[in-house]
């Protein structure tokens, strides 16, 4: 049952911007008590389940959802197979996959044909977990990616960057969406240069998504280093995801799409509402 705040809430975004898919590219959900955690996970996170998450996607009016899949649940997709066939249709997933993990890439071909998967997911970012860098490993990896259809999301600290270039320029027909704005607001300038020349790169896609508040590190321009990014790589090659958390309502994950388009008020509406949703749209194969 919706309160009367709610339901006038709902009319507004029926309201809005009707013609232009809203689409989150990064979400995580996690419900362990149906379905627990890796042996071997590296966190252990409170339930965000499906069933409720959906009712918030009505609410917010957002016309699709890409699930990331998580490190809680390693390379085990069972939680993920389930989600994506309640919501098929309306939500598609990526596949986390180890290179240097015996067996795991032998799952995507399979995976691919039961699910609607769209990309697999690297993580470099904490130290004692990194890929292996420089290896046939994660060479295989991103031909496993192409050979299947799947872009590689990258989520990386800067540091890290310079270790994936080689096979981003290797693989120029492989997509690779780099997720947090490459987490430059993490970096040294130093270290966000390597990721920002790949702007240059026409397979690379980067995400707006965990945007920090401002006042994270107020010797950083949150809003000078986002127009960086989005006049790096044009309204073309960028697509958004965020604003579902524990605390999240209806209301308040519409409201992070509009601050997110706050960001890019340097930008056309119409290539706005390519980066909140028509890019994502494409790359994904999502239809109206």
């Amino acid at each position: 049952m919706f309160n009367r705040r709610e339901i006038i809430f709902g009319a507004a975004v029926a309201a809005m911007g009707a013609k232009d898919q809203l689409i989150d590219s990064h979400i995580h959900l996690f419900e362990p008590d149906r379905f627990p955690y890796h042996p071997t996970a590296t966190y252990k996170p409170p339930a965000a389940p499906l069933a409720p998450y959906l009712d918030f996607v009505k609410q917010a009016g957002i016309d699709h959802v890409i699930i990331v899949h998580p490190e809680p649940y390693q390379d085990d997709h069972r939680y993920l197979e389930h989600c994506l066939n309640v919501g098929r249709g309306k939500l598609k997933g990526t596949l986390l996959v180890f290179a240097d993990r015996a067996g795991s890439l032998d799952k995507v071909p399979e995976l691919c044909r039961k699910l609607p998967v769209v990309a697999m997911r690297v993580h470099a970012y904490a130290p004692d977990r990194l890929p292996p860098f420089g290896k046939p490993e994660l060479r295989k990896l991103w031909q496993a990616a192409g050979d299947n259809g799947l872009a590689v999301q990258l989520h990386l600290h800067p540091k890290y960057a310079a270790g994936f270039e080689p096979l981003i320029r290797e693989f120029a027909k492989t997509k690779v969406i780099i997720d947090h704005v490459g987490r430059m607001f993490q970096g040294t300038p130093a270290e966000n240069e390597v990721v920002l020349r790949w702007a240059r790169l026409d397979n690379t896609v980067m995400k707006l998504s965990a945007l920090p508040e401002q006042r994270a590190d107020p010797q950083r321009d949150l809003g000078a280093l986002i127009r960086q990014v989005t006049e790096a790589w044009g309204a073309d090659r960028l697509i958004y995801g965020g604003g579902f958390g524990p605390t999240a309502t209806g209301e308040s994950y519409r409201q992070a799409f509009e601050k997110a388009r706050g960001y890019l008020s340097h930008f056309s509406a119409a290539d706005q509402a390519k980066v909140l949703g028509g890019n994502a749209a494409k790359l994904f194969g999502f239809t109206a």
